[in-house]
């Protein structure tokens, strides 16, 4: 098959509109600049915190309808074991999540001025955790990078008949760029045209999947087993536990991620940050459907009656490719170049919150923290241009592997849930938790993970929960295992905390041996917005653990 030309010319004009309004967007981040008298760093990562209500809504939502998303959905509908049950827990563990970071830690995220969600650790638990902490999280990022790209990545490759690897260098290398030129301002202003597009673009494909005369009507396969299994999926009894731990990881693990927080501590106001998490929370819900219905359309569709042929793309292994082979072979050409214009739309949305939230973890609590608590403003604005490129060019390389988007799409979900959030919400709301707590839960919740097993990484499970049975030679947990683990650690953090806490303050263990200074900790959350005295005392101890 040639190339779509076509195609490829819409791309060209796409990706000069996305990078067109990032350059814009970058001289009216420069000429804010000038008029506040901001630094180059607070401005690149935190847009002088001064985004309103209305952008914020558009670049908190964006940052969750990605490729992954939008392509994810669609194979999430297509899957058997999946479907429609499975697609409106996921979509609504993603609604909840904006939902209670809101109402929950925006606030006093917010009132703290903090430039990342990493910041707290480094005041109260000194750079050795910070910096492990960082670590996860920015591999998170690097994660979540990848699987945006290999979302848009198979759809460019089906549609435009484009090599993989192609794809996914222009997409990183165009959202590298205009992400380097103006920071947040850019990453915000080229999100409300992002999702203004994919919205558009769903809308105006999803009728014609749907009337496609090879397919049936929705309504008809939703529970029967016509065509392919019904769509609705497969609710069974003993899965609920499971379906459970999957809301949970889904909700939970966005408030552990810096590319949430980012968006909260960039608005103009606390009460502007919740607003702001609440609203992108029931846009959300708006944004699910069209996938949604498509998934049920690829679900209902006599593959054998169409250009693709039979076996079905499920039978082929090609679940993944769902969405875009759907373009290919159920859509007149012009509208699956409409349809690939909406997922590349989707996946550059993703794209530049993912690397921007990488670049502010590295650079802030990292570098300027940790490394070199004395750069200037101009070397961390090297810093940030240089590590923006660097996780461009690690998540794209790591798109070569092209495993399903959902396998990605957890394997990052779970670094968030059960080793970052923990951490942030004993950190914010626990004043018991120190440094020895917080490494004692990384372990145990580490191990307690692993040795529950997980099948699409090739783990056994050593330890059975109550419901593990054996089911064709691969042992299933039916227990909420990542919750589970979640939990421990937590329990762990405050357990081992106290424990330590206990035995430096009443000298049962000498304070020559508190590396992590017990006696001396401070919270660094108070119950005022921060002011006055409490803000220099924290200014204080953050000086006194950078030494």
């Amino acid at each position: 098959m040639a190339v779509n030309v076509p195609g490829v010319i819409v791309m060209v004009v796409f990706y000069l509109l996305v990078l067109g309004t990032g350059i814009w967007a970058s001289f009216k981040s420069k000429r804010k600049q000038k008029k506040s008298g901001a630094t180059g760093m607070e401005m690149a990562l935190l847009g002088n915190r001064s985004i309103n209500w209305v952008v914020g809504v558009f670049t908190m939502t964006a940052s969750w309808v990605g490729g992954a998303f939008v392509v994810g959905t669609v194979e999430m509908m297509y899957t058997p074991s999946m479907g429609l049950i499975w697609t409106i827990v996921t979509i609504m563990a993603y609604s909840s999540s904006c939902i209670v970071g809101g109402l929950v830690f925006a606030k006093p995220m917010r009132e703290r001025n903090y430039v990342t969600m990493l910041d707290p650790f480094h005041i109260k638990y000194g750079k050795v955790i910070t910096a492990g902490l960082s670590l996860a999280s920015v591999i998170h990022d690097i994660i979540l990078l990848t699987t945006t790209l290999i979302g848009l990545g198979g759809t460019m490759s089906v549609v435009l008949d484009l090599p993989f690897s192609v794809c996914m260098w222009i997409s990183s290398a165009v959202a590298v760029t205009y992400t380097l030129l103006g920071g947040l301002y850019s990453v915000a202003y080229t999100d409300i045209v992002q999702l203004i597009l994919v919205f558009i673009g769903l809308c105006i494909c999803v009728p014609f999947v749907l009337t496609n005369p090879h397919t049936l009507d929705i309504r008809q396969t939703l529970m029967n087993n016509t065509l392919h299994a019904p769509w609705i999926g497969q609710p069974e009894l003993k899965k609920t536990w499971i379906m459970i731990d999957h809301f949970l990881l889904l909700m939970l693990r966005a408030l552990g991620s810096q590319y949430f927080h980012q968006r909260t501590l960039s608005a103009s106001s606390p009460s502007t940050a919740r607003t702001i998490c609440i609203a992108a929370g029931f846009l959300l819900l708006v944004f699910g459907i069209p996938p949604t219905l498509f998934g049920a359309a690829v679900s209902s569709t006599d593959w054998n009656q169409t250009t693709y042929g039979s076996p079905s793309p499920y039978k082929r292994g090609e679940a993944a490719m769902a969405l875009p082979i759907a373009l290919q072979h159920l859509t007149p050409a012009f509208i699956s170049i409409i349809g690939f214009g909406c997922v590349a739309a989707a996946v550059m949305s993703s794209a530049d919150s993912a690397l921007l939230s990488a670049s502010s973890v590295f650079t802030s609590s990292i570098y300027k923290n940790i490394l070199r608590p004395v750069a200037k403003d101009k070397e961390s604005q090297w810093v940030i241009r240089a590590s923006v490129v660097v996780v461009g060019v690690i998540s794209t390389s790591l798109t070569s592997l092209k495993n399903s988007i959902v396998i990605f799409w957890f394997l990052g979900a779970e670094i968030s849930f059960i080793f970052v959030f923990p951490q942030l919400l004993c950190v914010l709301f626990f004043n018991i938790s120190n440094g020895y707590g917080a490494v004692m839960g990384l372990v145990v919740g580490l191990t307690i993970r692993l040795l529950s097993g997980d099948s699409s990484l090739g783990l056994e499970p050593v330890l059975h929960f109550p419901g593990c049975t054996l089911e064709d030679g691969v042992y299933v947990q039916y227990a909420p295992v990542k919750t589970i683990s979640m939990l421990s650690t937590i329990a762990a953090i405050l357990l081992f905390s106290y424990l330590a806490s206990v035995l430096f303050n009443k000298g049962v263990l000498p304070e020559k041996w508190d590396v992590f200074k017990v006696k001396a900790q401070h919270s660094p959350v108070p119950l005022t917005p921060v002011g006055g005295a409490i803000e220099e005392e924290e200014n204080e101890t953050l000086k006194e653990l950078s030494n």
